[in-house]
């Protein structure tokens, strides 16, 4: 009898697989690229932002929590799944407060880079304007709620990898917030240090570590000269993160960027 080879197809190609991977973690190990946000190699993902849906055998799903299986028929990028992700993306950037020319996580941001991956052009929904504390009480790190869109890497690094529960997700629904574990609810009061994966492991311009925001300038940062579908080996895990977007506390100044740059060489030569 022959073996069932452990492959997919998606959008028509065929994906190998290792039992035990997502669909998200095949794709990208494969070269392919999925839009997500709330996904990341170093956590179990819990598909909360739904960037990462795509349709299997006729059905949606989140392609980062179902796990691949042989001879699945994956449909990721398809005119009706990229529009339905700029409208999540759209959602996204009106709930908070993204002014992307004003943000020092310009260039570095994962939200950003998405929007223009998926051609966003407009907000098209009116602006919430939040109004949400900005928490600049720790020596070393600003917390930035307005900026906030719920995707728990910092819970889960803080939880995960660095043994602190520093943050955790409050209320529901609308109500939802992050909020910090300390006597007082400051960051300044929390034992976060910002040597910590939770410092630096927020996608948009929530947490930022302080005193490095132009350590990198515009134009060099992670996503600036090479757009996030072609970053899918630093994605993936497959090459090493240098700890940061480019915020400058990483193995170098512009590591993230370097990376990348050394990915998507590796894949062309």
């Amino acid at each position: 009898m022959n073996e069932i080879a452990n492959r997919f197809n998606i959008d028509g190609g065929p994906v190998d697989f290792e039992p035990g991977q997502t669909i998200l973690q095949a794709a990208l190990a494969a070269g392919v690229f999925i839009p997500h946000l709330c996904a990341h190699p170093e956590f179990t993902p819990h598909g909360s932002c739904k960037l990462c849906t795509v349709t299997v055998n006729g059905r949606s799903g989140s392609a980062c929590t179902i796990a691949a299986m042989p001879g699945m028929d994956v449909q990721s990028d398809t005119p009706e799944l990229n529009s339905r992700r700029r409208v999540l993306l759209q959602m996204l950037f009106v709930e908070g407060h993204h002014f992307c020319p004003g943000c020092e996580k310009s260039g570095n941001c994962t939200l950003q880079a998405l929007a223009y991956e998926m051609e966003m052009l407009t907000p098209h929904f009116a602006h919430f304007f939040p109004d949400r504390p900005v928490d600049a009480s720790h020596p070393d790190v600003l917390l930035d709620l307005n900026r906030c869109v719920m995707c728990e890497l910092c819970v889960r690094a803080s939880r995960d990898f660095d043994g602190k529960n520093v943050f955790s997700l409050a209320g529901r629904g609308m109500a939802s917030k992050i909020v910090v574990n300390s006597p007082t609810g400051l960051l300044g009061d929390s034992d976060l240090a910002v040597t910590d994966r939770a410092a630096t492991i927020c996608p948009v311009g929530a947490i930022l570590p302080k005193r490095v925001g132009y350590k990198v300038p515009i134009g060099e940062r992670l996503y600036d000269p090479i757009p996030i579908s072609a970053q899918v080996g630093r994605l993936s895990g497959a090459t090493a993160e240098s700890g940061c977007c480019g915020c400058g506390s990483g193995a170098s100044g512009g590591g993230c960027g370097a990376t990348a740059s050394a990915t998507v060489a590796q894949k062309e030569a």
